[in-house]
């Protein structure tokens, strides 16, 4: 019923969005002689903000053309090259020159799925495509898969990786960002316990929550006071007629986005109240930043429930993998198997979302694996979001991942994700000293000013 009220509100608004938009156009036209005072600027600035905060935001592209390698600009172009139901991979294909090599080490890039868009990490893949071949998952909105698909919940969260991760037949380095290192982790697990020929070379863990017993932060707390069954209870809800996914049962992007905003509300206020003002001097930079953070921002997506719930359980309230009790569809998964695959868990000292230790657990918990195997760095001066972007990720953080990445990127078989050969010689950060996306960048570092809280996990 809350899915469906949301639905008819949205739809209410409809002929108000409308009449803001025509206003705004009208006062913003050259030709009308009230755009030049101070009564129809503010007359067009008004209508802008009703029209932004009652639309609806669109899922984002990620909009990267080009980046350097070796000192020249080289076209970038997206395909899909794995598709399921509830999730696409992206890979980020190079148009290298004729006769030119970038033997760069693939890297399988996983994207949160905790109600914002895989876009969130433009940044973070801008700023590794010249040293790397990228591959990105892309989540479903869940409202769009129609019911016949069947459901999705963490254990097929963990089949879809494992299957990702053979498309490479070993050579690929596994990045888990955010909310994705628990699945990471226990696919990795599962595929060494049954000696899978093509394990990763690596994994990198940003900022996951592999035991949020440790430094529990708000987010971990609230899902430990509340229990599973409350977030059953109160923020389950079907969705609505006419939406492709009607009837599934869905944790709505919406209440998703409501936790967000709640959480610094005042920050998001004075933010689109400094937009008026903006819009009234005519200061476009300012304002033209603004739209590009809130129009991502913005942007969320449902996730099924039985994912969101099982999520809920294992990882925040039962907290099963650290206790050694985690099962992938009746099988143990024993972190302890892990022995082939080289390991890196990354933190911000001032993360407020995961807290300090809760990815480093990841290190300790592989007991197996050899210690020159195993690598934790702590960014300083950062939080949750500046480990997987801006201008400290790009200058402190995306070396160290390369240096690691260096060190692990022996063996495994030369065919890529779509059976093509692929030759491996491979120098990181050829070229190194480039200013890799610092526009994204800076943006990126408005952003965590903004808020601390765009990659909640799941229990946001």
């Amino acid at each position: 019923m809350l899915y469906h009220l949301y639905e008819l509100g949205h739809a209410a608004m409809s002929p108000a969005r409308m009449a803001a938009s025509s206003t705004r156009l009208m006062m913003r036209n050259p030709l009308n002689p009230l755009s030049y005072t101070e009564m129809g600027r503010n007359a067009a600035a008004a209508a802008e903000l009703v029209e932004r905060t009652t639309r609806r935001y669109k899922k984002p592209a990620f909009n990267l053309r080009s980046c350097t390698v070796g000192g020249q600009s080289v076209a970038i172009a997206e395909e899909v090259v794995w598709r399921k139901p509830f999730c696409n991979l992206i890979h980020f294909r190079k148009a290298m020159p004729e006769g030119a090599r970038h033997d760069a080490p693939r890297v399988l890039m996983v994207a949160p799925l905790s109600g914002h868009y895989a876009t969130l990490l433009r940044g973070t893949v801008e700023a590794m495509l010249p040293h790397a071949d990228v591959y990105i998952t892309d989540w479903t909105d869940a409202r769009l898969v129609p019911l016949r698909e069947g459901g999705f919940d963490l254990d097929d969260y963990v089949d879809y990786i494992i299957e990702m991760i053979e498309l490479f037949h070993g050579d690929v380095h596994v990045m888990g960002v955010c909310q994705p290192g628990v699945p990471v982790m226990a696919a990795v697990a599962l595929m060494e316990a049954r000696n899978h020929p093509f394990v990763p070379k690596s994994v990198i863990l940003k900022g996951s929550p592999i035991d949020t017993r440790v430094s529990p932060t708000a987010v971990n707390r609230l899902a430990e006071e509340r229990g599973t069954n409350w977030f059953r209870r109160t923020v389950v809800t079907s969705v609505p007629w006419p939406n492709e996914g009607a009837g599934r049962l869905v944790y709505p992007g919406f209440l998703q986005l409501t936790g967000f905003m709640a959480m610094n509300l005042d920050r998001h206020v004075k933010a689109h109240k400094d937009l008026f003002f903006d819009l009234v001097k005519g200061d476009g930079d300012s304002v033209e930043k603004h739209k590009e953070f809130y129009d991502e921002y913005l942007a969320v997506m449902d996730l099924a429930a039985e994912y969101y719930i099982q999520t809920i359980d294992q990882v925040f309230v039962k907290h099963t993998l650290p206790k050694g009790e985690m099962r992938h569809r009746g099988h143990l998964v024993d972190l302890s198997a892990i022995r082939r695959v080289a390991l890196m868990t990354i933190e911000g000292e001032k993360d407020d979302i995961t807290g300090r230790g809760q990815t480093e657990a990841a290190v300790h918990l592989c007991t197996g694996l050899p210690e020159t195997k195993k690598q934790h760095y702590t960014q300083p001066g950062v939080g949750h979001y500046g480990i997987f972007n801006g201008s400290r990720y790009r200058t402190e953080v995306v070396p160290r991942i390369f240096s690691f990445i260096a060190d692990h990127d022996e063996g495994g078989d030369s065919t890529d994700a779509r059976g093509g050969s692929l030759t491996r010689l491979w120098h990181p950060f050829a070229g190194e000293g480039e200013e890799i996306g610092a526009t994204a960048g800076e943006r990126a570092e408005d952003c965590e000013k903004i808020s601390s809280t765009v990659f909640e996990a799941a229990s946001a």
